[in-house]
């Protein structure tokens, strides 16, 4: 038989090579129908470490002061001047209670105040001269008096011994002697004093005397110009608890319809309102003074306030299991009422691993492969392809690192 030509020869072992690649490649598919075709794409790097939420507490707007006004005097309402709602100055009169009284008893201390006053000024002024001249003419009338009664006493001694006067005549002159010398011991004396002028204690008794006085004329002052009720700071009036003709005390108030009342009005800033709110003591870590967020209304869905934590309660409470917090509200305006319903929605970021947990790779989800029953990445390399074993997280998808493997995070969501 005649060999075949050298180019036939190369054809055929062409055509046989081709056939058996193409067997060979239709045996692969058919037997490795579990190997995915997967696309390569770039992981972005991610961590773990930390997951940002957001926190909605629900509340209420409370005015950051509110002032009950009372009064310090116990009266009947004679004038009443707001009505609530109405926004007022500080210093503004509120209310006037009957004053009758209270005048009558500041002009009685005006009266103690006067007499003392004078009998102080009396004793810094010393006497007069008239008074001088009245004590020395007295005293010198006394001693006259006295002169005269020493020459009938001597005329009666020597009457006496001639037998002409009894002896009682003698005992008579001796004592009416004696009475003008001591007359005139006590005017020289009196003259003394009143040339001396008063002592300073009686001078320091009188200032305290007028002093004592005063003050209950400043007292009594006080109390009549409490009669007049004013606003103590700029606000709006929230409530009117009394109308003319009751009787309001600061001492003795009831809460009966028709007893006395110890508060005339309430009133607060409107401009300066809190978000109060009970946050839940697990979640008290992720709070601190001057964290920001939002304040959203019930009855102002659309608006929303900026607003930031300005004071937070030094004790929790054990039976709600909540921490009180107050949040002001930023750029309020005149439409915030007290007691609105609010929503406070704060950002926070918690900690959910340790140190020793690794950072990972963000890779789409169509990247992960299911091999045997278990969650796997391919990493495409030069020398050969590993993979990465997956497991769950929190719904989101993790694979830990061990020796040999990388670490990969797959997002739920294509990046």
């Amino acid at each position: 038989m005649r060999p075949l030509p050298w180019k036939l020869r190369y054809a055929l072992v062409g055509l046989a090579g081709v056939a058996s690649l193409g067997l060979i490649s239709l045996t692969v598919r058919l037997r490795s129908a579990a190997i995915p075709e997967v696309d390569v794409v770039r992981a972005s790097k991610t961590s773990k470490d930390l997951d940002t939420g957001t926190i909605s507490v629900r509340g209420y707007i409370v005015p950051h002061h509110r002032i009950d006004v009372n009064s310090k005097v116990t009266g009947r309402v004679a004038w009443i001047g707001v009505e609530k709602g109405d926004n007022v100055n500080a210093g503004q009169v509120l209310v006037r209670l009957e004053d009758d009284e209270f005048r009558a008893q500041v002009q009685q201390a005006e009266g103690v105040v006067a007499n003392a006053k004078a009998y102080l000024e009396e004793l810094e002024k010393g006497p007069r001269p008239q008074e001088v001249a009245q004590a020395q003419y007295s005293l010198d009338q006394a001693e006259a008096n006295m002169h005269e009664a020493a020459v009938t006493l001597d005329r009666t001694r020597e009457l006496v011994s001639q037998g002409l006067f009894s002896r009682q005549a003698l005992d008579d002159a001796t004592t009416k002697y004696q009475t003008s010398e001591q007359q005139v011991r006590y005017l020289e004396q009196t003259v003394q004093l009143i040339k001396i002028g008063p002592r300073p204690e009686e001078i320091a008794r009188a200032k305290g005397s007028l002093l004592q006085a005063e003050g209950q004329l400043a007292y009594a002052q006080s109390q009549l110009d409490v009669t007049v009720i004013r606003a103590p700071v700029a606000g709006t009036i929230l409530e009117r608890t009394v109308e003319k003709g009751e009787l309001v005390t600061a001492q003795f108030a009831t809460g009966a319809d028709d007893g006395p009342q110890g508060s005339v009005v309430a009133l607060a800033d409107l401009n300066d309102v809190r978000v109060a709110l009970d946050v839940p003591q697990s979640e008290f870590a992720n709070i601190h003074l001057k964290l920001k967020g939002t304040v959203i209304l019930d009855a102002f869905p659309d608006q929303k306030y900026q607003g930031v934590i300005s004071e937070i309660s030094p004790e929790a409470s054990s039976d709600r299991g909540t921490v009180r917090i107050n949040v002001r509200i930023l750029g309020a305006d005149s439409r915030l009422r007290p007691q609105m319903n609010a929503t406070f929605q704060f950002s926070i970021k918690k900690n959910k691993g340790t140190n020793s947990e690794p950072s990972g790779a963000l890779v789409p989800a169509g990247a992960v492969r299911d091999r045997q029953g278990k969650k796997v990445v391919f990493i495409p390399s030069m020398a050969k392809c590993s993979y990465v074993k997956y497991t769950s997280w929190h719904n989101a998808p993790t694979a830990y690192s061990s020796k040999d493997w990388m670490t990969v995070t797959a997002s739920l969501h294509p990046i």
